[in-house]
């Protein structure tokens, strides 16, 4: 590493001389773990791979968390134009930053009455939503208590479900429920590219308030649906 040009990068950047210096030290350690535990001569080297080996090492064998660590890495590796790595990097760390549950209120198309009785039973987010709803029972008695009809709930369930998914929230969570491909199972079933287009054909007969995926997002909603454990019973 050219701790120097690395240390002006940063400091153009806007990094203050403390977060440079922390910045420093966790690279350095990057650094020392890929030639001693991977055989790299350096850090131009590393592969995706060995950087999730190392987040593994520090995570379990250190029992340190990493997210410090991926926020230097990346760093490190837009200094070097390293898009695969410093990707990699910004991913592995938005994977262990805790975001707030997506509220039931912020679905597009959902009726606020039935928002307000489930708030007032402690019911606010997804989060909430997927562990009161995820069986048939469960559904009935939530329905029971709140006052919300039986398929309200359901629809709450399915859309929460639905945004387990990266960037699939407000406006794309109520796209795929209106489109007919309400539940991870059904998403999962579809070639992305069929998808789009049957998206496409949605928007245009329906007059959806909104566009279809582009391609990439197309895909990348389907592989996550693919990968995504099933927990709503239906």
């Amino acid at each position: 590493m050219d701790e120097e040009e690395f240390r002006k990068f940063l400091k153009r950047g806007g990094r203050s001389p403390s977060a440079v210096k922390r910045a420093i030290a966790y690279v350095t350690r990057f650094e020392q773990y890929l030639r001693e535990q991977r055989g790299r001569e350096g850090l131009d080297e590393a592969r995706p791979e060995d950087l999730e080996a190392f987040v593994s090492w520090v995570e379990k064998e250190q029992n340190e968390g990493a997210k410090l660590y991926l926020w230097a890495i990346r760093y490190y590796y837009e200094y070097t134009s390293n898009k695969e790595m410093s990707d990699r990097a910004r991913g592995l760390r938005s994977q262990r930053i805790e975001q707030a549950p997506f509220t039931l209120k912020e679905f597009r198309g959902v009726n606020p009455e039935h928002v307000k009785k489930l708030a007032n039973n402690g019911i606010r987010n997804v989060k909430q939503m997927l562990e009161a709803g995820r069986t048939s029972d469960r559904r009935k008695e939530l329905s029971a208590k709140t006052g919300v009809p039986i398929e309200a709930i359901l629809e709450l369930v399915k859309l929460s479900d639905l945004a387990r998914i990266q960037g699939v929230k407000s406006i794309r969570a109520r796209l795929y429920y209106g489109a007919g491909v309400d539940t991870i199972e059904k998403l999962a079933k579809w070639d992305a590219k069929k998808l789009r287009a049957m998206l496409i054909m949605f928007v245009e007969k329906t007059g959806f308030e909104g566009i279809a995926p582009l391609p990439k997002e197309a895909e990348f909603t389907v592989a996550e649906a693919k990968k995504l454990p099933r927990i709503v019973e239906y």
